[in-house]
């Protein structure tokens, strides 16, 4: 009895300090933050969860770029492992060096990106980390590609550049962020998603006479998104770009 009650002690003070771990340079740490947002007209609160990256040589300077990423729907839930199976999440378990503040929410079960959510955290991580607000990037894949171009559309003056990979989104919303540079990406092959979501966003923006580029990976099915975060020019490229006043 004396055995398991330790045990069980040990798991709930495993789990509290796991809940309250602080942002530490070159790990990524689970995060949540209350949030109120208007909602059918009132004001509703809710908790979001998310991982928060914060580069190995973090303290050395104040202004880091920041990458926000929304996963695709398989990553919903309670469960922020899962958050890292793809994109930055991923890489910067394997490079404590990556060059980016990365912010991960997790969307919950069943549900969709809720884009005054996420504003809200990034609000709160750009307030109290070291970050160049006019270094901020949007990207995500899948639904989370859906919602990065519901998210540039909303709130278009916050980004420096947006990576949509295989998703889709309204072309009559282009007006508003035909000023961003976007590069888009999508494989041919998609049997999920099809090319033509991406395609038909980045016609209308070409016709905006917006800023964008297309790759499109000919054998790729759904999963563009290995392919476009494992390519180094795509980081290149996101710190190429500053935000435009």
């Amino acid at each position: 009895m004396k055995c398991s009650l330790c045990c069980a002690v040990s798991v709930l003070f495993s789990a509290v300090c796991a809940a309250a771990a602080q942002p530490q340079p070159g790990r990524q740490v689970a995060q949540q933050l209350e949030v109120t947002v208007a909602q059918d007209g009132e004001q509703a609160t809710a908790t979001v969860h998310y991982l928060l990256f914060l580069p190995a040589e973090y303290d050395q300077r104040d202004d880091w770029p920041l990458i926000l990423f929304l996963h695709g729907a398989g990553e919903r839930g309670d469960d922020l492992e899962k958050v890292k199976v793809h994109g930055p999440p991923k890489l910067v378990g394997k490079d404590a060096e990556f060059p980016f503040v990365v912010v991960s929410p997790q969307c919950p079960r069943g549900t969709w990106w809720q884009t005054d959510r996420i504003i809200k955290v990034l609000d709160h991580v750009a307030e109290s980390s070291k970050v160049d607000a006019d270094r901020v990037y949007l990207t995500g894949l899948s639904m989370g590609g859906f919602g990065s171009w519901a998210l540039v559309a909303k709130h278009p003056d916050r980004w420096a550049a947006v990576v949509p990979i295989c998703g889709g989104g309204d072309p009559e919303t282009v007006e508003q962020f035909k000023h961003l540079p976007l590069w888009v990406f999508h494989g041919a092959k998609d049997g999920v998603i099809p090319l033509r979501r991406s395609e038909e966003m980045v016609a209308a923006l070409r016709a905006a006479g917006g800023d964008v580029k297309l790759t499109v990976y000919p054998e790729a099915g759904h999963d563009s998104w290995t392919a476009a975060y494992d390519n180094p020019e795509l980081y290149q490229w996101l710190l190429s770009h500053r935000r435009k006043k």
